[in-house]
C-alpha cells in the first residue's frame, strides 16, 4: 500500500528502497517487483538502530506533533498508577481508522511537508522540488497509476504461478476460481502468473496469452468482499468446531462457503469484518476511487480532479505542473533567487546543490 501510495502521489517510486529483515520484503516475489521497477533495495542490519535513524526520527515526530495529541492516545499509561477511568484511553478513543488516516495525510502532505526542517533550511516539499530542477525530472522514471501497476502491487502464490485445470480453473489458497479465456487450447494445463487480492477473496487475476484476466470463484457469493485474513479465520474456527475429524484432511472451497454463510460463523467473525470495513475507505482511496489531492502547493492549479488509473498525458502534465510550481518556490525567498538568477543564472542552482540528496530520486 505504500508502494501504492507513493506512485499515485509522486508518479514514480523511489531510486533506492531501505528495508529491514521482515521476510516479505525478501520474497521473489519483492524482488521481481522491485527489478521490474528498477528499484535498488538495501537491507538494514539487524540490531544497529543507526541505519533507521531518518525513518525513526520521522516516526518521532509524527507521534510528538500529531498523535501524542489527540483525545484517546496511549502516553498516560507509561505511568499505569495516574490511570484512571475517567483518563483511560480505552474509554477516550473516538477516532476511527478512516478518520485517523484522513487527518494523518493532511499532517503529512500539508504541514510537515510545508514546515521549514533546519537540516534541510527550507520545507521538505521545496527540497523536493529544487532535487527535481537541479537533478532533472528523469521522465523515464515516471509510472502511470494504472490497472497494471496496481496488479503488480498485489501478491501472488509461493511459485508465482497456477496451473489451469480443464474443468475448474486456477486453484489459489485452496478455492478454484475460472474464467472463459481458460478454455483457449493454448492454456488449458499450463502454469499462468496469477495474482491474488487479499481484501476480495472472490476474484483473482491470471495472465492468459498476453493479458491479465479476471477469474472468478465458484462460490463468488461466499467469498466476494471477504479478506484473505477472513478466510483464514474461518478455515480456523470450522477446524476447531469439527476437532479431531479434520485433523488430517484437506477443507474444500465448498465447506468453507457454506460455513461462511452460517451464522455461526458470522458471530466468530465479525470482530475482522468490523475491522476489514474501517479499512475499506483507505482501500477506496488507493484504488483511485477518490479524487487525487494537489500534488504540490500553491494556487492548487496542478491539483489533479479527475479519477485515477491515471494515463500518460495525465503523468506528464502533473510532472510538468510540479516542476513548475519548483521553478518558482525553490526557496521561502523565491523572489530573491530569482532577481539573482537574472543576474548569473547558473548561481541558484550552485547555491541549492549541496541540499540534495541524490539517492532518494
Amino acid at each position: 500500500m505504500i508502494l501504492r501510495e507513493c506512485v499515485r502521489r509522486h508518479v514514480r517510486l523511489p531510486q533506492v528502497l531501505v528495508v529491514d529483515g521482515g521476510a516479505e520484503f525478501h520474497s521473489t516475489y519483492f524482488e521481481v517487483f522491485l527489478a521490474r521497477y528498477e528499484v535498488t533495495k538495501k537491507t538494514r542490519p539487524p540490531a544497529q538502530a543507526r541505519f533507521g535513524s531518518v525513518a525513526e526520527r520521522l516516526f518521532g515526530t509524527a507521534n510528538t506533533n500529531f498523535i501524542h495529541n489527540l483525545q484517546g492516545n496511549t502516553q498516560i499509561t507509561r505511568n499505569v498508577r495516574q490511570v484512571t477511568k475517567s483518563v483511560n484511553p480505552k474509554e477516550q478513543a473516538v477516532w476511527t481508522l478512516a478518520r485517523l488516516y484522513d487527518r494523518l495525510c493532511e499532517w503529512a502532505y500539508e504541514v510537515y511537508d510545508t514546515t521549514p526542517h533546519p537540516a534541510l533550511g527550507q520545507s521538505p516539499r521545496q527540497a523536493h522540488n529544487t532535487g527535481l530542477i537541479t537533478a532533472g525530472s528523469r521522465p523515464n522514471r515516471l509510472i502511470s497509476y494504472n490497472q497494471d501497476f496496481i496488479l503488480d502491487t498485489l501478491p501472488t502464490t509461493l511459485k508465482g504461478t497456477a496451473k489451469v485445470h480443464i474443468r475448474d480453473g486456477v486453484k489459489i489458497n485452496g478455492i478454484y476460481y475460472w474464467s472463459d479465456d481458460f478454455r483457449h487450447p493454448e492454456v488449458e494445463g499450463t502454469n499462468v502468473p496469477v495474482r491474488y487480492d487479499p481484501y476480495d477473496a472472490g476474484i483473482t487475476y491470471a495472465f492468459v496469452r498476453g493479458s491479465w484476466v479476471k477469474a472468478v470463484s465458484e462460490y463468488y457469493g461466499a467469498f466476494k468482499g471477504r479478506s484473505e485474513k477472513e478466510v483464514l479465520l474461518a478455515t480456523a474456527e470450522l477446524r476447531k468446531k469439527l476437532g479431531s475429524t479434520a485433523k488430517g484432511q484437506k477443507l474444500t472451497a465448498k465447506t468453507r462457503a457454506t460455513f461462511l454463510n452460517s451464522l455461526e460463523a458470522e458471530e466468530a467473525l465479525m470482530l475482522q469484518r468490523q475491522r476489514d470495513g474501517e479499512f475499506e475507505p483507505i482501500l477506496s482511496r488507493l484504488a483511485g476511487n477518490e479524487p487525487l489531492p494537489a500534488i504540490s502547493g500553491g494556487t492548487g492549479e496542478a491539483e489533479n480532479t479527475g479519477q485515477v488509473p491515471l494515463t500518460a498525458s495525465v503523468t506528464r502534465d502533473r510532472v510538468e505542473a510540479t516542476l513548475a510550481e519548483a521553478t518558482n518556490n525553490t526557496s521561502p525567498n523565491s523572489h530573491a533567487h530569482q532577481t539573482q538568477s537574472t543576474a548569473n543564472p547558473s548561481s541558484t542552482k550552485n547555491s541549492l546543490r549541496p541540499r540534495i540528496i541524490y539517492e532518494d530520486y
